[in-house]
């Protein structure tokens, strides 16, 4: 049975604007890379912000294009973390992010795959994040990440309230692979 969470279940919007990366199945070759997904992260930054005029936005200086990329990067290179580290290793699918531009919004697309253990684990968290007053557990996570106690996610939470960001999540499992989940992370930004 399909699981949705979050603000935004639809994993795609109106676009005719759209790019789509994917990651080798083998985990070995995406550990090896591990630098690389920075790098793709910079390139989506870079593809998107081109598709934006060069003014000034609300009178700050910073110009519109280089707010998108910022935020793309930003965003594409921490979901693409979070997949890769998260992936379950017996899982022979690649890792996929795609992204979708429409009139005033960037939807980003992120698939990987993991076993019904971290699933659990992921959805437990969600549901958190959900509950929660984000500057209450932005501040909770900061003093958890300073203590070194669990997992920062850190990522989510500064997408959330540096970017506006709405998120969703989607687990399906697989027929034909009843240890997997297939998980779309879903990003929603304005822009």
């Amino acid at each position: 049975m399909v699981q949705t969470f979050g603000n935004i279940t639809d994993t795609h919007i109106p676009s005719n604007e759209y790019l789509t990366l994917q990651f080798s199945p083998d985990t070995s070759a995406r550990q090896r890379r591990w630098r690389n997904y920075g790098i793709s992260a910079d390139f989506l930054g870079d593809y998107f912000a081109t598709f934006f005029p060069g003014e000034a936005l609300d009178g700050s200086g910073f110009q519109r294009p280089d707010v998108v990329k910022a935020a793309v990067s930003y965003i594409a290179n921490e979901l693409l973390e979070n997949a890769i580290k998260f992936n379950d290793p017996d899982a022979h699918f690649p890792i996929s992010i795609s992204l979708f531009l429409s009139e005033d919004s960037i939807l980003f697309d992120v698939i990987n795959y993991v076993n019904e253990t971290l699933a659990d684990r992921y959805q437990t968290f969600i549901q958190l994040l959900i509950d929660s007053d984000i500057d209450c557990l932005y501040m909770e996570q900061l003093e958890r990440t300073a203590m070194g106690e669990g997992e920062s996610n850190m990522g989510l939470l500064t997408m959330i309230k540096d970017y506006n960001a709405q998120l969703g999540w989607k687990f399906t499992p697989l027929l034909d692979y009843p240890d997997l989940i297939k998980i779309n992370g879903l990003v929603l930004i304005a822009v």
